[in-house]
Order: C-alpha cells, then structure tokens, then sequence
C-alpha cells in the first residue's frame, strides 16, 4: 500500500467518533495517575504495588456488582482493599526493611493470585445490559456510574470523581498531616528532626495512593463491563505518562510556577492527552503490538524534556558555548 493509498483510507470522521471514548478512559486513568503521583512526586517512590492493585480494584467491584449491590458500594470497597495494598507494601518496606520498589512488585506479585481467588477465574463480566445505569430508574440504583455504551455520562461521572478527589488531596495535604508525607518525600532528615515518623507518613501516603488506584480500577471494570487478572498490566508506566505529560504542560503555560491544585488538575488532563494519543495511534492503523513500545517511547520522551531543558539553560553549559564562541573568534582572527 503506498502513502497515498493509506492516507486515504484514514478516516477523520472515524477519529473524531472515538475522541469522546478517548476521553471518558483518560478520565479514568487520570484518576489513577493522581494515586502514582501521591508516590511517585511525593514520597519519592516507585511503587510497583499499582498494577496490581488497579487489577484488584476491578475485581472487588465486578464481584459485589454481581452479587447485586450498588455501584457507589462497591467502589467503596474497592478503594478499602486498595488501601489494604498500599498497607502491604507500607509495612513490608517499613517494618521489614525491604526497599520499596522490591516491596511494590512482591505485593503486586501476590496479588495475581488474590484477585484469582476474589473472582473464581481469570475474568468475570457484569453487563451493563444486565445491571443498567446507575441514573436508570429500573436499575433500583444498583446500576453502574460509567459506561462505554453512554459516553456522556462517563466523561459527566469521571469529571465529578476527579474534580472531588482533586479537591481532597488539596485540601488533606494542606493539613498538618498531610503536609508531613509532602515532606516526608522531600526532605526526610526535616521530618526526622521534627520527631515525626517518617515510616508512618510512608505507610499513609501508599495506603492513600493505592485506593486511588483501586477507585480507578473498579471505574474501568463499570465502564468495560469486565474484570481481568490481567487489567492492570503497565499501569505505572501509564500513570507516570500521565503526570510527566501534564507537568510538561503545566510547567510550559505556567512559567511562574504551578500551583498544587493546578498540578493535580493537570495530572488528570495528562490522562487524558495520553489516551487520546493512544487512541489516534490506533486509528493510525499502527500494529497493536507496538503499543506499549510506543508508550514507552511517549514517556521516555517527555521524562527527558525537563532534563534537557534544565540542561540548556545551565549556566556551565552556557559558559562553555561562550567560550567555545570566543576561541572561533579568536582563531579566526
């Protein structure tokens, strides 16, 4: 096929079509990568427990969807086993020395089995055709809060979850408590000198990350109808794309400096420009098997643009091409 021929066989209507659907899953991921950033911008940690607990999230609410209770009640407990992960990982680490990023895959690593155990097999599907909408008077308030069948009001529900979880973490690490696992992260030896216990900040801060995760975890599984051992496979990478893109963003419109809301309010947007990129690789026709070959590409990318761009205006780097100007001045004169 030559470039002509492909590039008439693309559709724009076509890509137009998906964007909302694009959007309403961004939203979602957004909501994930707020909990990777508790860890990943706070604490200073890679926490590896979030693919797993994404995957547990999911399996904890297609299970109670199943069993008939609500869909907020069971978001609800999804985020109480995501907090149990993040404590997992908290004490294994804190209380057992082992380091964080080791502590993060072994709790992962166990909870593949969990989540077998939680739904009986490796999938379990729960049809909105069967359950409905949550806003669907037959549904008795038991149906689900998102959908891929009703796009509008997924990207409605995804806004109000992330505009209130937004909202949260302003306010909770504003708080004295909250403020502590901020510099729990950033300056430790400060916590330490204050008398606060730096492992205790530690344990808060996955507990809260990881229920975040499990929140948007149990969100994907109403919105495709299903739960997979498998579904939370490369979460991290898709979070840290999320936060990388939205600060890139952030930090290129707001030269002054970003504010925390504003920060928070662009890791979700970064969710959704990274499943919206996603979706036009797709609709590119490019080989499904390189997705993730090119998400790591997208992160690699702009994980090295804050580097490069410090790297540009060091002040040594300015003074070498300074001086190398000079001696081609010099030589040539």
């Amino acid at each position: 096929m030559d470039i002509l021929t492909y590039l008439q066989s693309l559709s724009l209507s076509n890509l137009l079509s998906r964007m909302p659907a694009a959007i309403a899953q961004g939203l979602i991921w957004g909501v994930m990568a707020l909990g990777v950033y508790v860890t990943f911008r706070m604490l200073d940690i890679a926490d590896l427990t979030v693919d797993g607990s994404f995957a547990v999230g999911g399996a904890v609410t297609v299970m109670l969807l199943m069993a008939g209770w609500p869909a907020w009640a069971a978001l609800l407990a999804a985020v109480i086993a995501g907090v149990i992960t993040g404590l997992c990982t908290g004490i294994l680490h804190t209380k057992l020395g082992i380091p964080a990023i080791l502590a993060g895959i072994l709790t992962q690593f166990a909870l593949y089995s969990i989540n077998l155990r939680i739904m009986g097999q490796a999938n379990q599907t729960a049809s909105i055709k069967k359950f409905g909408l949550i806003f669907d008077p037959e549904s008795h308030g038991k149906g689900f809060l998102v959908s891929s069948l009703y796009i509008p009001q997924a990207i409605l529900v995804g806004l109000i979850i992330a505009g209130i979880l937004i909202a949260g973490f302003y306010w909770y690490f504003g708080t004295e408590q909250g403020s502590a696992i901020r510099a729990a992260g950033s300056n430790p030896a400060m916590i330490r000198a204050q008398g606060i216990n730096i492992n205790t900040m530690q344990i808060l801060g996955l507990a809260l990350s990881n229920a975040a995760v499990a929140l948007a975890g149990g969100l994907m599984t109403q919105f495709q109808g299903t739960a997979d051992v498998n579904m939370g496979r490369g979460s991290i990478v898709i979070g840290l794309a999320a936060i990388i893109i939205g600060e890139v963003l952030c930090d290129a419109l707001f030269r002054k400096g970003c504010s925390f809301a504003v920060r928070l309010i662009f890791v979700v947007l970064g969710g959704v420009l990274y499943y919206i990129v996603m979706t036009i690789i797709l609709w590119l026709r490019l080989d499904p098997n390189d997705l993730k070959l090119l998400t790591a590409v997208i992160v690699a990318i702009f994980l090295a643009v804050p580097y490069l761009q410090k790297q540009s205006h060091s002040s040594f780097k300015r003074a070498g091409k300074m001086a190398l100007k000079n001696e081609k001045e010099a030589h040539h004169a």
